[in-house]
């Protein structure tokens, strides 16, 4: 699923080694579509795509081309949880796309794709589906961190069903 969304740098984050050949860069983006109510959303980098943030600085305009990862994970108390990602495969600068981003077709703009177009695409550009928080602080099989109660995320009190940050 290739997308596309426009907005404002507002951190960027170190690049962390995750695992002996796992690279990641976090950072967060402002989407500005509603500035009523500006949504903070992070987006990460994996791999030789970590240096693509190199060139950029908190407060710079940017567009993303990213792809919707997500996976599911179980506690050790057997309980299951589903995290997402959102994986950006391209930054530049300062284009501006509809003021809240759009849908990209994937199979004509991701560089993994097969370069035919997507009838149910459309051709056009439409609302932005990708909004929220990227729940997940890690990439492939490992677990996210998990506090004293086994909780990802200090979860808090045993007496909360939900322990999700959000």
């Amino acid at each position: 699923m290739g997308l596309e969304v426009s907005g404002r740098l507002h951190a960027i984050f170190d690049t962390a080694q995750v695992s002996e050949r796992f690279t990641k860069r976090e950072f967060v983006v402002e989407l500005t579509d509603n500035p009523k109510y500006p949504q903070l959303v992070q987006f990460q980098l994996t791999g030789d795509r970590v240096g693509q943030l190199d060139q950029f600085k908190v407060g710079d305009e940017v567009t993303l081309e990213f792809s919707l990862r997500g996976r599911e994970w179980k506690s050790p108390r057997g309980e299951t949880k589903y995290f997402n990602s959102l994986d950006v495969w391209r930054i530049d600068p300062g284009r501006v796309a509809s003021a809240g981003g759009g849908r990209r077709d994937s199979r004509r703009d991701d560089p993994r794709g097969g370069g035919r177009e997507d009838p149910r695409a459309g051709g056009g550009r439409g609302p932005a589906p990708a909004r929220g928080r990227v729940a997940d602080p890690r990439e492939g099989d490992v677990p996210p961190p998990l506090s004293d109660d086994d909780r990802p995320y200090g979860g808090g009190s045993r007496d909360v069903d939900d322990d999700l940050p959000f």
